[in-house]
C-alpha cells in the first residue's frame, strides 16, 4: 500500500500541523487515518480537534478500511507542473465506514477513462518526503 518511486509527480506538499499529522504520516504504516468522535461515533474530515455532530473535544484519528467508492471525478487534460502528467483523475472518494466523509484525491492505476461513479477503489500512498499521499486505486474484482 505504499510507493515510494522517484518518479512520482511533483506535488506541492501540504502542510502538516497537530490536527492533519495522523493524515498525512499513517500512510508510512499503510493505514489511512480519519479522526473520530469517541463520543458519537462520527468520523470527521478535514480532521479538526471537535466534533461538528455532537460538539465533542474527544477526537482522535483511527485508522479505516482504506476501501471507497468513487462519488464524482473529472479528468484534467493540462500539464500544470513539470513531471504532472497531461492526463489524471481528480476525484471525491467517499469512505467505506462512512458516506459523508469524502477525500479529494487522485485515482491512479487505471486509464482515466475507465473511471466510473461508484466505481469501488481502496488507498495507496505515495512517499513525497516525509508525507505519505493518500491516492486510491479501482479494487480488484475477485
Amino acid at each position: 500500500m505504499s510507493d515510494t518511486s522517484i518518479g512520482a509527480p511533483a506535488r506541492i506538499l501540504p502542510v502538516v500541523d497537530r490536527d492533519s499529522e495522523a493524515y498525512w504520516t499513517w500512510g508510512r504504516d499503510g493505514k489511512l487515518a480519519i479522526h473520530r468522535c469517541q463520543d458519537c461515533a462520527y468520523y470527521i474530515h478535514p480532521p479538526v480537534p471537535f466534533c461538528p455532530k455532537c460538539e465533542s473535544r474527544a477526537v482522535v484519528p483511527e485508522a479505516v478500511s482504506g476501501r471507497g467508492r468513487v462519488v464524482t471525478f473529472t479528468i484534467n487534460h493540462k500539464q500544470w507542473v513539470p513531471r504532472l502528467p497531461e492526463r489524471y483523475v481528480l476525484a471525491l472518494v467517499a469512505i467505506e465506514e462512512q458516506d459523508d466523509v469524502r477525500l479529494p484525491c487522485n485515482i491512479i492505476g487505471c486509464d482515466a477513462a475507465d473511471v466510473s461513479f461508484d466505481m469501488p477503489v481502496e488507498v495507496f500512498f505515495e512517499q513525497q518526503e516525509d508525507v505519505w499521499i493518500p491516492l486510491f486505486r479501482p479494487v480488484v474484482q475477485s
